[in-house]
C-alpha cells in the first residue's frame, strides 16, 4: 500500500479507496544541491518544462517579429476551427459539476469519510477566489459589460462578402439600450459564471480526490490512474504533467500581463506616470520581487493573509461603488441580469452554426482556453485548501457561490458604467482603451483619486497572489507530487513566470500575443479534462463501494 505519511500528503481520516501501488512518491526525482540552494525536482518533468520554458523566453526576445507573427497565427487558428470544441467542452464540465451535486456521488468526503476541514468558511472561500479570478474580475468588471452594450447596441453589420464584421453577441439588439444592457449583462456573466468555475471544480476535485482519498501524489497525471492504471508513472503521466506545467504557466503569465497594463493604466491616470513598455516591464519586475516575499513565507503566511487582505479591500469598493453610484439601478441590474443569462444561456452556449463569429470566437473560445489553462493552478490550489469537504459541498462552493459573486461584481462595476452613458451621457470609460476604463468609471463617481488607488492596489495584489500561488502549484507538479519541495524551487518558477509575462508584452503582438500563448496551451489541455471527468467518476463510485 502507498506511503502517503513521508511526503507530506496526510493519509485518509476514516474510510477510503487508497490505492495499492508500488509507487512512492517522490522516487523519480533527483535531490541534492546548488551551494546553499537544495532542490528536489521530478525527472523528466522539471527538466523538460524548464528548459523548455527558458528556450521560449529567450527565442521570443531574440526574434520579437518573428515570434510575434507565429503567435498571431496560432490564435487565428486555433480560435477559427476549435471554436465548437472548446464551447461544448466547456457545456460539458457545467453538467457534470451538476451531476455530481444532485447524486449520491456527492456524499463522498475528500480526505476520508472522518476527515474535518483545514480551513473555515471565510479564510476558504478568500483563498480560492482571490487566486481564481482576482486580476480578470479588476480588468474586465466595467469593460466587458460595457463592450458588450456598446457592440449589441451598434447591432449586426455585415462586410462585402456577407460576412458579419460586428463584435456584438448572437444577433445583436441595436437602437433597443435597455435590451443592449440586459444582452451585454448576460454575455459578460456566462463567460465568469458556472462554466469557469466548473473548469476549476473539475480539476480541483480530481486532484483532491485522487491524492487526499486514494493516497496518490498531488499531480495531474493521478486523476488518469483509474483510466491508464501504473502507466500514469511513465511517459503517459509525464506528458500530462508537462501540458498542465504549460498550462498554467502561460495562463499565469496572460493575467499577469493584463495585470500590468492595468496598474500602469492606473498610475498613469493619477499620477501622469507613461504609458508603454518599459512601465509595464518596471511593474511586471517590481510586483515579481514582492511576490517573491510571498513564496518565502508559505502558504499561510504569505497567500492566506494577502487574500483576506484582499478580499477586504474588494468589498470595500464594491460597496462604494454600489452605494455612491446608481444602488437602485445596479440592484435591479443584478437581478435582471440573472433573468437575462438564464434567457440567453442557452443560445450562448450553443457550439454549433453561430453566426456571431467574432464573440463567439474572439471572446467566448478565448476565455474558455484562458480558463482552463489556468485549471491546473487553481484546481490544484483549492485542492491543497479543500480538504475535508464533501464532494457536493465542494462543488456547491466551487461552482455555484463564486459565480453569484461574478455576477455581483460585474452588475455593480459594470451596471455603474452602463448607467453613466445611458442615463448621463458620461461616454470617458466607454470609448478609453480596456485597462483604463475601470479608473474612468471611478473618475466620475466622487473621491476617485482613493478609489482608483484602492483599485491599483487590488490589482498588484492579486498580481501578488496568483504569481505566489502559481509558483506553489508548478513546483508541486515539478517536484513530483511533493507539497514540501525546497523553497528555492518555487522561487525559480515565480521569476520565470513573470520573465515569460515580460518578453510576451515585448514580443511584436503584445497582449496578443499573451492571448495566443493561452488558448494553444488551452487546446490540448481541454482533451485532458474531458478525459478527467470519466475518472473522476470511476473514483467516486470506487469510495461510494466501500461506504
Amino acid at each position: 500500500m502507498t506511503d502517503v505519511t513521508t511526503p507530506g500528503i496526510p493519509t485518509p481520516d476514516g474510510a477510503a479507496d487508497v490505492i495499492d501501488t508500488d509507487y512512492t512518491i517522490g522516487q523519480d526525482n533527483l535531490e541534492g544541491s546548488l551551494g546553499p540552494f537544495g532542490f528536489d525536482i521530478h525527472n523528466p518533468v522539471f527538466q523538460i518544462s524548464g528548459l523548455s520554458i527558458i528556450a521560449f523566453v529567450f527565442y521570443t526576445l531574440a526574434l520579437p517579429e518573428q515570434a510575434g507573427a507565429v503567435f498571431s497565427w496560432l490564435f487565428s487558428t486555433v480560435t477559427h476551427s476549435f471554436d465548437w470544441f472548446f464551447l461544448g467542452a466547456a457545456n460539458i464540465f457545467v453538467l457534470f459539476c451538476l451531476m455530481l451535486i444532485v447524486t449520491p456521488l456527492g456524499n463522498v468526503r475528500l480526505g476520508g469519510a472522518e476527515a474535518t476541514p483545514d480551513y473555515n468558511y471565510v479564510a476558504w472561500f478568500s483563498m480560492l477566489f482571490a487566486a481564481g479570478m482576482g486580476i480578470g474580475l479588476m480588468f474586465y468588471g466595467v469593460s466587458e459589460p460595457l463592450t458588450h452594450f456598446s457592440t449589441s447596441l451598434g447591432g449586426v453589420t455585415l462586410g462585402e462578402n456577407g460576412i458579419r464584421t460586428d463584435w456584438a453577441p448572437l444577433g445583436g439588439m441595436a437602437g433597443n439600450e435597455a435590451e443592449a444592457a440586459r444582452l451585454g449583462m448576460a454575455a459578460t456573466i456566462f463567460h465568469w459564471g458556472l462554466h469557469p468555475w466548473a473548469i476549476y471544480a473539475v480539476v480541483g476535485l480530481a486532484l483532491a480526490l485522487f491524492s487526499y482519498n486514494k493516497g496518490l501524489p498531488l499531480t495531474v497525471r493521478s486523476a488518469f490512474y483509474p483510466i491508464l492504471g501504473e502507466r500514469i508513472w511513465g511517459w503517459p503521466g509525464h506528458i500530462i504533467d508537462i501540458l498542465a506545467v504549460f498550462a498554467t504557466l502561460f495562463g499565469l503569465a496572460t493575467s499577469l500581463g493584463f495585470g500590468a497594463t492595468q496598474a500602469n493604466a492606473g498610475l498613469n491616470q493619477l499620477f501622469g506616470i507613461p504609458i508603454g513598455e518599459t512601465t509595464e516591464v518596471l511593474l511586471i519586475t517590481i510586483i515579481t520581487s514582492i511576490a517573491l516575499v510571498s513564496v518565502l513565507r508559505g502558504l499561510d503566511g504569505g497567500v492566506k493573509i494577502l487574500s483576506e487582505i484582499n478580499m477586504g479591500l474588494a468589498f470595500l469598493l464594491l460597496a462604494f461603488v454600489l452605494f455612491v453610484g446608481p444602488t437602485l439601478a445596479i440592484l435591479t441590474t443584478f437581478g435582471s441580469s440573472l433573468v437575462a443569462y438564464a434567457e440567453y444561456l442557452p443560445a450562448l452556449a450553443n457550439p454549433f452554426a453561430r453566426e456571431d463569429v467574432n464573440f463567439s470566437q474572439g471572446w467566448t473560445s478565448f476565455y474558455w482556453a484562458w480558463w482552463i489553462s489556468w485549471s491546473p493552478f487553481v484546481g490544484m490550489f483549492i485542492a491543497r485548501v479543500s480538504r475535508g469537504r464533501t464532494v457536493r459541498e465542494f462543488i456547491t462552493c466551487v461552482l455555484l457561490i463564486p459565480s453569484l459573486v461574478c455576477v455581483l461584481w460585474m452588475s455593480v462595476f459594470g451596471g455603474a458604467a452602463i448607467q453613466q452613458v445611458v442615463q448621463d451621457g458620461y461616454a470617458a470609460a466607454q470609448e478609453a482603451e480596456l485597462p483604463r476604463q475601470l479608473f474612468l468609471m471611478l473618475d466620475a463617481l466622487p473621491l476617485a483619486g482613493i478609489t482608483s488607488v484602492i483599485g491599483i492596489v487590488l490589482v498588484i495584489v492579486f498580481f501578488v497572489t496568483s504569481s505566489d500561488s502559481g509558483s506553489l502549484v508548478i513546483d508541486t507538479i515539478t517536484a513530483g507530487g511533493k507539497v514540501d519541495a525546497p523553497v528555492p524551487q518555487r522561487v525559480f518558477w515565480c521569476v520565470f513566470e513573470g520573465a515569460v509575462a515580460i518578453v510576451l508584452l515585448l514580443s511584436a503582438g503584445g497582449l496578443q500575443s499573451l492571448q495566443s500563448m493561452v488558448i494553444s496551451t488551452g487546446l490540448p489541455f481541454t482533451v485532458v479534462l474531458l478525459v478527467m471527468c470519466y475518472a473522476i467518476y470511476k473514483g467516486l463510485r470506487a469510495e461510494r463501494a466501500i461506504r
